[in-house]
C-alpha cells in the first residue's frame, strides 16, 4: 500500500470509502438466517441479469479495485485461503489513513467473504450526501448499531479524497427546486465551486477538504465550521449540539481526539454484519465466488 499510494495518492479517499460502502450495504434473509455487512460484497462481479453492488449509482465513483486485487494476489501466494477480501478492505482502509498521516489502529480480522452482491441492496443502505443529521442517524446509522458520535467522527473521513460535482450541485444551482443556492454555504466558497462545477457537470472532481485533501487531519472540521462543508450532510453537523461542540474543539487544538475517536469508530463500523466461522468463504479472487 505504501507503493500504491506513492504512485497514485488520489486513491486514498476511494479506498477508504470502499470499506464504508462494503460495510453499510446490509442484507438480511430472516427465513434462512442470512446476514451480510462487511463481507467484501462490493468487490464481486455480477452478470447482465443480476448486476452487482459495484455498478449501483452510489458505487460508480469507487476506484482502486485493481489495488485490492494486487494485495489479494500477494496474500494468496504467501498464505493461500487465509485472508479474506473483506479483511483486506478493512486493512487497506487503515493503511491509507496511516499513509496520509492519520492514526494507526489494530484491525480485528477473521471476517469471511459473502457470496451475494446485488445492486439493489444498496438502496436504503448508503446515505446520500443530501440528508440532514437526523435522517442519517435514524435511517442509516442507528439501524446498524452506530450512534451520534460515530456520525460525527466518521464524517471526518471526508478530510481525504474528492467528490463529483453532481453530488453537491443542488447546493449551488437548485437547492429548493427554484434555481436557488443553499444559503447555509459560505458565499465565497460557493462562488469558487461554481467556477469549477457548471450545471449538470457529472465528471469534474472537487476536493472535499480543500488544501489538504491528501492529508488526514482536522482540516475538514475547520472547513465545516466556516460553512465550507461540501455536502448538506457536512453542513448538518453544525445543527446538532453535540456535533457542533466536537467540531469547535477540532478548530482549537491538535487532532489527537479525532484520531483516537476515528480509530474506535472504524473498528466498530468494521464489525457490522460480519461473517465468521464456517459462514461465507475466503475467496481466491475478490471479484468471484469460489
Amino acid at each position: 500500500m505504501t507503493r500504491a499510494i506513492k504512485m497514485a495518492p488520489s486513491l486514498s479517499g476511494p479506498l477508504l470509502r470502499m470499506h464504508f460502502h462494503d460495510c453499510f450495504v446490509n442484507y438480511v434473509d430472516l427465513t434462512n438466517g442470512f446476514l451480510k455487512g462487511c463481507d467484501g460484497s462490493v468487490l464481486l462481479n455480477g452478470t447482465s441479469s443480476s448486476p452487482p453492488e459495484k455498478v449501483a449509482p452510489p458505487n460508480l465513483s469507487l476506484r482502486g479495485y485493481g489495488e485490492i486485487d494486487r494485495v489479494k494476489a500477494k496474500l494468496e501466494k504467501a498464505c493461500p485461503g487465509i485472508v479474506s477480501c473483506a479483511d483486506i478492505l478493512a486493512l487497506v482502509a487503515r493503511d491509507v489513513v496511516v499513509l496520509t498521516k492519520g492514526p494507526y489502529w489494530k484491525v480485528p480480522t477473521g471476517r469471511r467473504d459473502g457470496r451475494r452482491s446485488v445492486a439493489q441492496d444498496t438502496i436504503g443502505n448508503l446515505p446520500p450526501p443530501t440528508l440532514n443529521f437526523s435522517q442519517i442517524l435514524t435511517g442509516f446509522f442507528a439501524p446498524k448499531g452506530l450512534n451520534v458520535k460515530d456520525i460525527i467522527v466518521l464524517s471526518g473521513g471526508h478530510t481525504i479524497g474528492t467528490s463529483h460535482c453532481s453530488s453537491f450541485s443542488n447546493r449551488l444551482y437548485n437547492f429548493t427546486g427554484k434555481g436557488d443556492a443553499d444559503p447555509a454555504m459560505d458565499s465565497l466558497y460557493r462562488a469558487n465551486l461554481k467556477k469549477k462545477c457548471r450545471p449538470n457537470d457529472a465528471t469534474t472532481l472537487v476536493e472535499m477538504d480543500p488544501g489538504s485533501a491528501r492529508t488526514f487531519d482536522e482540516g475538514y472540521y475547520k472547513n465545516v465550521v466556516k460553512r465550507r462543508g461540501l455536502f448538506t450532510s457536512d453542513d448538518s453537523l453544525l445543527h446538532n449540539k453535540k456535533a457542533k461542540a466536537y467540531l469547535l474543539r477540532q478548530t482549537r487544538g491538535s487532532p489527537l481526539e479525532f484520531f483516537r475517536d476515528f480509530a474506535v469508530s472504524m473498528v466498530k463500523m468494521g464489525g457490522i454484519g460480519v461473517l465468521t466461522g464456517t459462514a461465507g468463504e475466503v475467496r481466491k479472487q475478490c471479484a468471484f465466488v469460489n
